[in-house]
């Protein structure tokens, strides 16, 4: 079954990137993350020129960027493996707000611990992932549709709630609050390394990546997400669960949403309706920078991990550097340009070296 769902799969470019008739070098080249490592190399060496003393090589300035590029980068993990699976998710945006809200307003409106606002929160991200997927496997509409619909509902109706409960569209108070202290040392704390304070995300942000790496290119539901990515109805003829596989990678992204929320819920000490705007679209340019296709049926998370460098870089770099951060939205809109032409360029020369 393994076999037959991987054939299934976007063969021709990654049996390119594999076929022992061409050289090393050449399948080398042919790896999704290839470029985004080069990217990522080759942004580190412009901020470092720029900003060599101004603290961009230091280490609180890794430590700063890399706070940025984890935070992006649990998310875009998630939405890695389901863009490789040929879906959109574009509802994790509003599901960070969303989940941070109700994590910090049930415990200081009920009165009850913190963990039971991070347990509610957990619950709510599971089904509206899991609704997602269900109303895209089952209609056939474009998931670009179902979670765009999704991310206004979410947005909205967490506003309205939150602003008809306080007032307002923030919740704070949270430090007091019984259960936090532990809730922020698992999600919020800091680990002093080198003399610089390195958020506990970074380590979430590994974990996430290892994981989902293993799973990826080490199980058979991995070769089942390059199936129903690559050719969905060759996948299902083949046996593989298509909408089973769907269904739980929508999960994953509200998973992943719900993190990247207790993650800032405990470093701000408080919660935000707005919090995660714009988000779901820096995720999905961390994995095409990264060598996801937009097609689906292709790619890594070690793509979307130096995506989300690269975006964590640029970011804290202009800083740094002492450029106005207007110019990132116009660095990131060009990058994700480069990424997609260069994508296209590579699947083309792996196509014409199989012919």
């Amino acid at each position: 079954m393994s076999s037959d769902a991987a054939t299934a799969s976007s063969p021709s470019i990654r049996e390119a990137a594999r076929s022992k008739e061409i050289p090393a070098w050449r399948r080398l080249l042919l790896r999704p993350e290839v470029g985004a490592l080069f990217g990522a190399i080759g942004v580190w060496v412009v901020f470092a020129i720029l900003a060599w003393d101004r603290g961009f090589v230091s280490w609180r300035g890794t430590a700063t960027y890399l706070e940025v590029a984890a935070q992006l980068g649990i998310l875009a993990v998630a939405v890695a493996l389901l863009m490789i699976a040929g879906e959109f998710d574009l509802s994790v945006g509003s599901m960070i707000g969303a989940c941070s809200v109700i994590a910090a307003l049930a415990p200081v409106q009920l009165g009850v611990s913190f963990w039971w606002g991070v347990i509610l929160a957990l619950v709510f991200a599971l089904v509206v992932g899991f609704i997602n997927g269900v109303v895209v496997v089952t209609t056939g509409l474009p998931s670009f549709i179902v979670t765009l619909a999704s991310l206004f509902i979410i947005r909205g109706v967490t506003v309205g709630v939150t602003r008809l409960i306080t007032g307002r569209t923030q919740v704070s108070g949270l430090r007091d609050l019984p259960g936090f202290a532990g809730a922020e040392k698992l999600f919020g704390a800091d680990i002093m390394l080198f003399g610089a304070a390195f958020p506990v995300s970074i380590l979430w942000w590994i974990g996430v990546a290892a994981v989902s790496t293993w799973v990826l290119l080490r199980t058979q539901f991995g070769n089942w997400i390059f199936a129903a990515g690559g050719n969905a109805v060759a996948a299902r003829m083949v046996g593989v669960p298509v909408m089973r596989v769907k269904i739980l990678l929508f999960m994953n992204t509200a998973l992943a949403a719900w993190l990247v929320a207790m993650i800032e819920v405990s470093t701000a000490r408080s919660a935000d309706v707005l919090r995660g705007e714009q988000r779901e679209f820096y995720a999905i340019i961390a994995a095409v920078i990264g060598g996801v296709l937009l097609t689906g049926g292709y790619g890594t998370v070690i793509g979307a991990v130096l995506g989300a460098l690269i975006y964590g870089m640029v970011r804290q770099g202009v800083v740094f550097a002492g450029i106005d951060a207007d110019w990132v939205m116009a660095v990131l809109g060009a990058m994700l340009l480069a990424a997609v032409l260069v994508n296209r360029y590579v699947r083309q020369r792996a196509l014409g070296a199989r012919s």
